[in-house]
């Protein structure tokens, strides 16, 4: 079974930059970041494929964060933040074949990491 963790989150201010890390203890397919803000529903941020180059984002996240991976790390660069970006930050995978970046949707990702809280302040 594939273990996740996350480290990196922290308290930053509006503007400003976070870099989150993954820990990925196994192989997988698909990786993502997902969100989940109180009272709000889990959002998909970002995901990638591992064997390819093949990415996609949230249109709120746009051009301000951007997935990576080196090995069995997966990383989550977040500039211009803001306070709506405040939220529990979660690392996913998929260990199916099929996964696609189509969908960000949290039922395509079985596995999760405990989160890592980022707030942003204005």
């Amino acid at each position: 079974q594939v273990q996740l963790q996350e480290s990196g989150g922290g308290s930053v201010q509006a503007g400003g930059s976070l870099k989150l890390s993954c820990q990925v203890d196994g192989y997988t397919f698909c990786l993502a970041w997902f969100r989940q803000a109180p009272g709000k529903e889990r959002e998909g941020v970002a995901v990638l494929r591992t064997n390819g180059n093949s990415r996609n984002y949230a249109d709120s996240v746009k051009d301000r964060f951007t997935i990576s991976q080196n090995k069995y790390m997966l990383y989550l660069e977040m500039s211009s933040l803001k306070p709506e970006d405040s939220a529990m930050y979660y690392c996913a995978a998929s260990r199916d074949w099929q996964c696609t970046v189509d969908t960000l949707g949290p039922a395509a990702f079985p596995i999760w990491g405990p989160g890592t809280q980022v707030t942003v302040s204005s």
